[in-house]
């Protein structure tokens, strides 16, 4: 089964693609979707949508996990973050893959073995699971981390 991770951004949109098989996990690709400074917000969604569509043309995963929106304290950084992922989310459901929701509590304690983890232990633990020789970017990474949360629990909230 290979598993498309999304953890949608304003300024960057991270992705990564695990492969679970009978060995385990085997990474497969993870990268960051960045935007040009003063780029327009529609620019930049569109990249993110052209970008998406070219991953699942290339990886054909069986399944996306993306992270649910969690709630922040600048409503205007997260007006920014939700339309980023409506578009991770019509991209997606253009291609007909079966999408499924994580909030960033289950993922960083599917991953890390506690809900509260930094980010750099989220990157750690990444690394180690599917034995990279570096750290994935943080975005990345995040991705990667949404992957492994489902190809562990194989279950979570689907968006219809």
């Amino acid at each position: 089964m290979i598993i498309l991770g999304i953890d949608p951004g304003s300024k960057t949109t991270g992705y990564g693609v695990v492969e679970k098989g009978e060995r385990g996990l085997l990474h497969r690709a993870h990268g960051d979707i960045g935007t040009k400074r003063g780029q327009s917000l529609s620019d930049c969604l569109k990249q993110v949508y052209g970008r998406l569509i070219q991953i699942m043309e290339a990886y054909e995963p069986h399944a996306v996990a993306l992270e649910d929106i969690f709630y922040g304290k600048n409503v205007k950084s997260l007006v920014k973050l939700a339309q980023a992922r409506g578009v991770a989310i019509l991209a997606v459901s253009h291609s007909g893959i079966p999408l499924f929701e994580y909030t960033p509590l289950e993922v960083k304690k599917a991953v890390v073995g506690y809900g509260r983890a930094e980010k750099e232990q989220v990157q750690h633990m990444v690394k180690a699971i599917l034995s990279l020789q570096e750290k994935p970017p943080a975005d990345a990474a995040d991705a990667l981390a949404l992957a492994i949360c489902h190809a562990h629990s194989s279950h979570g909230v689907s968006v219809k």
